[in-house]
């Protein structure tokens, strides 16, 4: 199972609603994700807009792929997008910066063998 960590920029006029609509995001969505393989998802904000998302899935461009031929997935980025800043005219599923795990605690306490 692979580890995806990426970021995007909320605006900051912008955050309380953000906050809001992911307190209770459509079943309908949540669904789509756990069938398109998005395994122990969470996002994290912090104040000044920096958004910071992590799940585990099999293969990150299936996932993304499985996610696209949904429709609830269009209409959920369609509503996020005016959220974030430098998309650049991309959705938020296809602007944020997937970022490099350099460090695995697990992983590296497995690697010792004791």
């Amino acid at each position: 199972m692979r580890r995806v960590c990426f970021i995007l920029r909320v605006k900051p006029d912008r955050l309380a609603e953000y906050r809001e609509r992911h307190a209770a995001v459509w079943p309908d969505m949540l669904r789509a994700l756990r069938d398109a393989g998005w395994h122990d998802y969470s996002l994290f904000l912090h104040d000044d807009g920096l958004l910071v998302g992590h799940f585990h899935t099999e293969d990150l461009a299936a996932s993304l792929a499985a996610m696209e031929r949904t429709a609830v997935n269009a209409r959920w980025q369609a509503e996020m997008a005016p959220f974030f800043e430098d998309l650049g005219g991309r959705r938020p599923d296809e602007g944020f910066t997937e970022l490099d795990e350099i460090f695995n605690l697990k992983a590296q306490l497995e690697a010792l063998h004791d």
